[in-house]
């Protein structure tokens, strides 16, 4: 079984790692494209986490995982318990590339029919959500921050995420 992560799978997987590599999604983009009204903000003050954005020419850099044999049942049923919490997301199974190989990778993806999609949001405007939010699993901001700091670890170079990261900087110096 593999996991593609985008977002904070990437640093906390929450699962056991058999395997990692760096892989491709074409045709998404990652985007704090939706609204997070349990882990990273509320109903009354929303955040934004990331989430693959369907985008004709575009694509997601990330991290490809295999989960270790045996753990595929429990690691499921944990993946569905962190990220369909309010049905935002979709359960697909996309294929990425990852060094010159093809692999069917379990992933989560925005419902753009859904109420907490917000794709198209300006960066400013996601600066200032993700500067004041807070939720269940803590502020607004380390989610991005750490998001931010793992692509740089990991050589994945995102430009949007990289001007958030320091525009959320300011925002709270």
């Amino acid at each position: 079984m593999w996991v593609f992560g985008y977002g904070s799978l990437i640093w906390h997987p929450g699962f056991p790692v058999a395997e990692r590599r760096i892989a491709r999604a074409s045709g998404w983009h990652r985007s704090f494209c939706m609204r997070s009204i349990h882990h990273r903000g509320s109903e009354t003050a929303p955040g934004l986490v990331l989430a693959l954005d369907r985008a004709n020419g575009a694509w997601c850099d990330g991290v490809a995982f295999r989960v270790e044999p045996g753990a595929e049942a429990q690691t499921l049923a944990e993946l569905r318990e962190r990220e369909l919490v309010s049905s935002a997301y979709l359960e697909e199974t996309l294929p990425v590339t990852a060094e010159g190989q093809t692999i069917a990778c379990l992933t989560y993806v925005i419902d753009p029919d859904h109420v907490q999609y917000c794709g198209g949001l300006a960066l400013e405007e996601q600066a200032q959500i993700i500067a004041h939010a807070t939720g269940g699993r803590g502020p607004n901001r380390d989610y991005l921050w750490n998001t931010a700091a793992h692509l740089t670890d990991l050589g994945i170079a995102d430009p949007d995420l990289e001007w958030l990261a320091q525009r959320v900087r300011e925002l709270t110096a």
